[in-house]
């Protein structure tokens, strides 16, 4: 059984004290793939450690996390593009739009989103999506950009079912991590309406930490508490759930 993490922040200065023994529970607990997004240009260096620690296991994203889209954003997405001419990513992640933090930067934000969108294009990779308060305005994009170069992942999803479901129309899979075993998370009320063909795994690490480790620091070997919870909700064997989750991550990164 190989599990898939495909979304997790490992080179955050919160693993800086123990980031090997991190690894090493998750490795052990088969969790052997993790793909990494990035922020801005201030951890990218952090990310290329990484990367060189962990080379059989870790694949790095590229992008502008929209809580980064500044006033210098456009330098920062010049700073994206000089390194996909460089070298190879899995995908451009992540990007989006998050209106929870700051409502003032929408403009630029979505100018950032798109551009990102064909930045993917140009070099036929998936994106990754980050949404917070914002699915009206990242389907609106969506909408627009809307073609068979556009695919990828709606990490840490937790909208509607019909959210959901729009969301997969437009070749997205579904980033599913803690927010399913959360008491009042909402999603773990539906989410076994939607065909597995369309999830992935993720803990969005170390940031949302599923039960019972909410509140704490997140790492990627508590994936197996999404596991375990998804089992619970399709009625199906934990190896089933990690061998079609990793297969679908498979069919995104290509790796």
């Amino acid at each position: 059984m190989i599990i898939t993490d495909t979304h997790t922040h490992l080179y955050s200065d919160a693993f800086d004290e123990d980031r090997d023994a991190m690894m090493q529970r998750a490795i052990a607990a088969n969790i052997e793939r993790f793909f990494i997004p990035a922020i801005d240009s201030s951890y990218t260096e952090a990310m290329f450690q990484l990367e060189k620690a962990y080379p059989e296991n870790v694949y790095l994203m590229m992008g502008l996390h929209p809580t980064s889209v500044k006033d210098n954003y456009k330098e920062e997405l010049k700073h994206i593009e000089t390194l996909f001419k460089q070298r190879s990513f899995v995908a451009v992640g992540e990007i989006g739009i998050d209106l929870y933090w700051d409502t003032s930067t929408l403009q630029i934000q979505q100018d950032a989103f798109r551009q990102q969108i064909h930045l993917a294009k140009h070099y036929n990779l998936p994106i990754v999506i980050h949404c917070r308060d914002a699915f009206d305005e990242i389907f609106e994009i969506l909408e627009e950009e809307k073609d068979e170069k556009l695919f990828g992942i709606f990490h840490c999803f937790t909208g509607t079912l019909e959210q959901a479901k729009r969301a997969i129309s437009y070749n997205m899979k579904l980033g599913i991590g803690g927010v399913v075993t959360f008491k009042n998370g909402g999603i773990d009320k539906f989410i076994n309406q939607i065909d597995l063909k369309h999830i992935v795994l993720e803990t969005d690490a170390p940031y949302l930490s599923p039960t019972p480790y909410r509140g704490k620091r997140n790492e990627s070997s508590y994936i197996i508490n999404v596991l375990d919870k998804l089992s619970e909700l399709y009625n199906l064997p934990k190896g089933d759930i990690a061998k079609i989750t990793t297969d679908n991550s498979i069919g995104v990164f290509k790796i």
